[in-house]
């Protein structure tokens, strides 16, 4: 296998559009989370809002929402964008006009493991400070 070409954070909605295969994801970002020659990172906030949405009835799957994740987390494989002291203190220093807890910790996330943030959140992307992909 060559060398990574991108390093790249999923934010939620993209890693679940992706797996369950929504039209609402771009054919680039489709075919750089497919490419086996990208690096492919998951923050633990993205399996906490994914279960949130699972408990709210905003999102179904065809079995329990924890077995869900588990197993995509296995196939996709992905890396963890583990949460660290250093990850909280940058998640309240950024310049966002909102306070959504998520969005700060996965950006933050982003910008502490030098990853290109894929997103479609208006919120998060044409900052100078965030590498983002759509």
């Amino acid at each position: 296998m060559g060398d990574t070409e991108l390093k790249v954070l999923m934010d939620t909605h993209i890693w679940l559009w992706y797996l369950l295969g929504d039209n609402k994801l771009s054919t680039n970002l489709q075919t750089i989370i497919a490419s086996e020659k990208n690096e492919l990172w998951l923050s633990p906030i993205s399996v906490w809002e994914t279960l949130i949405l699972a408990e709210k009835g905003r999102i179904e799957f065809n079995c329990e929402a924890i077995t869900w994740v588990k197993r995509y987390l296995r196939i996709l494989n992905v890396k963890e964008a583990r949460l660290t002291h250093e990850i909280a203190m940058l998640s309240r220093q950024m310049k966002l006009s909102h306070q959504d807890p998520a969005d700060r910790f996965i950006a933050a996330s982003a910008i502490s493991y030098n990853l290109v943030l894929a997103t479609v959140d208006h919120r998060l992307i044409n900052f100078d400070w965030l590498s983002t992909i759509q």
